[in-house]
């Protein structure tokens, strides 16, 4: 997989298809979803009219982004990633590019992972009605064999490769260097005069983000000297070893945090807040919601999610001081945002 990168780090960007939902987001610079031949892994999200927008807004921060489920598929997160670029960013995340329907797409997630949860309005007005307990055994039964297929297939094709070759990994499955080699084809094109990213790129100002499992794999790289900031959406290590990370990689962070999470009724609240505890040495800001583990993404622009995700980025990528309020201003946190708790530390 990795030599998919690899190759491509020596090409020259080839945008081959591109879309745009809706209208380009709320922010100054309308935004694209954008496939490249030669990042077949990747999607990006970016400002339409790239060179024009630099040219009045100077070269744009970069979010490199992994999925929750560690999925090799960024649908679920498309509004979410397309508002904040909206603001002035380019976002890599891990997947290809896909033109699948969001709330179609949306309808069997929030069916199948969040059963618990009552019926849910999704923003385009589609009401999502939770499974019977029959529906969810099929779903679960369904999933489970796709998934035992995919791996007996690679199985079978790796038994036919050379004796002693590596074991054939299925081309679903991510892993958190990922977001690296990504970052070191956004640079070789930052600096080819060929590339449409030529020169557009502000790498002194990078974020490294991740939801659920990808908060793992975000954890796992946010040691690397080129990160400025990280976000953890959904997630937190604990005492898990999880995608490379564990609770002593913890020690090797050198930039501030900002861990979103959906509340008590998260299933990383408790791994969060072990992370929070032991975060010492920089500073970190931990704001839960009551949201749960699925957060605002599948609202209108994101929702509130990608309000405090492009206000943290602005604040430490973009030194927009007025925006530290939502993480300093406890009186700001109350008025806008009754619900939410927030805590805060090393600052």
């Amino acid at each position: 997989m990795a030599g998919l990168l690899l190759t491509a780090q020596t090409t020259m960007a080839q945008t081959f298809r591109k879309q745009i939902v809706e209208n380009g987001g709320t922010g100054k610079f309308k935004s694209e979803i954008v496939g490249d031949s030669t990042l077949e892994r990747f999607t990006i999200y970016r400002p339409q009219q790239l060179k024009e927008v630099v040219k009045k807004a100077g070269k744009l921060p970069v979010i490199l982004y992994a999925n929750g489920a560690c999925a090799n598929n960024n649908v679920e997160i498309r509004y979410f990633l397309n508002e904040i670029a909206s603001h002035g960013y380019v976002a890599a995340a891990i997947g290809p590019y896909d033109e699948a329907d969001f709330y179609a797409h949306w309808t069997d997630v929030m069916r199948m992972m969040y059963p618990k949860k009552k019926d849910v309005v999704l923003a385009n007005g589609t009401l999502v009605k939770r499974p019977s307990q029959d529906e969810l055994k099929q779903m679960i039964e369904k999933q489970k064999a796709e998934r035992e297929a995919a791996m007996k297939a690679a199985q079978q094709k790796g038994k036919k490769g050379k004796k002693g070759a590596a074991p054939v990994v299925p081309s679903q499955q991510t892993y958190p260097k990922m977001l690296l080699e990504v970052l070191e084809w956004l640079t070789d094109q930052n600096a080819n005069p060929k590339s449409e990213y030529y020169h557009c790129l502000n790498l002194d100002e990078i974020a490294v983000m991740g939801q659920s499992c990808g908060g793992a794999q975000a954890l796992a790289v946010a040691h690397d000297p080129r990160i400025k900031t990280c976000v953890i959406l959904n997630s937190g290590i604990g005492d898990m070893e999880m995608m490379g990370a564990n609770k002593d990689q913890l020690e090797n962070l050198h930039t501030p945090m900002f861990y979103l999470i959906g509340g008590e009724g998260d299933i990383a609240f408790p791994n969060a807040g072990k992370d929070f505890v032991r975060l010492n040495h920089v500073p970190v800001v931990m704001i839960n919601t009551i949201d749960e583990h699925e957060g605002t993404y599948y609202e209108e622009h994101g929702g509130s999610y990608a309000v405090a995700v492009t206000k943290w980025l602005d604040w430490q990528l973009k030194k927009q001081e007025g925006q530290s309020a939502l993480f300093l201003d406890d009186e700001y946190i109350k008025m806008k945002y009754p619900d939410w708790t927030i805590e805060r530390k090393n600052f």
